[in-house]
């Protein structure tokens, strides 16, 4: 019997694939778990025993948790790697920024990569999302343009790759590391496969950090506890912080009109994307009569 540390990098049907210093190990939760309503998640640190002979190996205790979502379930995210077709799909403004915010919210860096900049020019998108403090990196997964710029980013984190079906997230990761060798969505759709590539969350060793590719993340209907209320909204776009304290009438200042709006000249000045804020008023529209008691009572 052996006591080890490691990272769950599967979890299916019940087992959990945890590697550890010198190998992977398949193992079951403790009961403990269930009765507490606990249930490990891929990218969880834990502490295993690595049983003799015939008896199942154990996951025993889960470390904390810097961060966790519940669809994809994965934990201990760095970087949300969010994909962006230039055409095909068509970008969606509004989707990239809800995942920008609820990344945020969550202490998880969003990184906007713009793929497919041989179909059609990205020039306006990746200006958009300058006026940001996110990395902005345009790539072309069958070229190989933007790669070693994205490689830099990865190493020596923990990535979600995210991003509508379609837009290339699978072709991307394998001229990150073709030794990958995953499913693309063209041969998919040839073998009259499901609408997503991925079929489960599975952490990868790519560029000198851990990569989980998260089927179906971007165009999910987004669960009422991945909201963001609307007192937390204005800190989930962080380029309206140097403006916010010049607001008139801040601390309570929505930024939702012209008047004494330190974020809204910000805007007409150019200072900040005119779709992000867009984005920004939708959202806030969405929750803007939602407390957090109503919040946890739906989860």
């Amino acid at each position: 019997m052996t006591t080890l540390t490691g990272t769950i990098i599967k979890g299916i049907g019940g087992f959990y694939y945890v590697e550890a210093a010198d190998g992977i190990y398949e193992c079951k939760a403790r009961g403990a778990f269930r009765n507490e309503g606990v249930t490990p998640l891929v990218g969880d640190r834990v502490s295993i025993t690595v049983n003799d002979g015939d008896t199942e190996n154990t996951v025993d205790e889960i470390f904390e948790r810097k961060n966790e979502l519940r669809r994809p379930p994965v934990a201990n995210i760095d970087r949300i790697i969010i994909v962006v077709a230039s055409m095909e799909p068509r970008p969606n403004p509004l989707v990239i920024d809800r995942l920008t915010a609820i990344a945020v919210r969550k202490g998880i860096e969003p990184v906007i990569v713009l793929n497919k900049a041989d179909l059609k020019d990205v020039t306006e998108l990746r200006e958009t999302y300058e006026k940001t403090p996110f990395p902005v990196v345009t790539t072309n997964g069958l070229t190989g343009e933007g790669t070693e710029e994205l490689k830099a980013l990865l190493e020596g984190k923990t990535c979600a790759f995210t991003g509508n079906s379609g837009v290339g997230k699978s072709t991307l990761l394998n001229a990150l590391d073709p030794s990958l060798d995953l499913a693309t969505a063209e041969i998919s759709r040839k073998l009259g496969r499901g609408r997503h590539t991925t079929r489960e969350c599975t952490l990868m060793k790519v560029c000198g950090g851990y990569v989980v590719d998260t089927p179906g993340f971007a165009s999910l209907e987004f669960a009422r506890d991945e909201l963001v209320l609307k007192d937390e909204l204005e800190d989930c776009f962080p380029e309206f912080e140097p403006y916010i304290a010049n607001c008139k009438f801040h601390p309570s200042c929505a930024h939702l009109n012209d008047k004494g709006c330190a974020v809204t000249a910000a805007v007409e000045e150019g200072l900040i994307a005119e779709s992000r804020y867009r984005s920004y008023r939708a959202m806030y529209e969405e929750v803007k009569d939602l407390e957090a008691w109503q919040l946890k009572s739906s989860k």
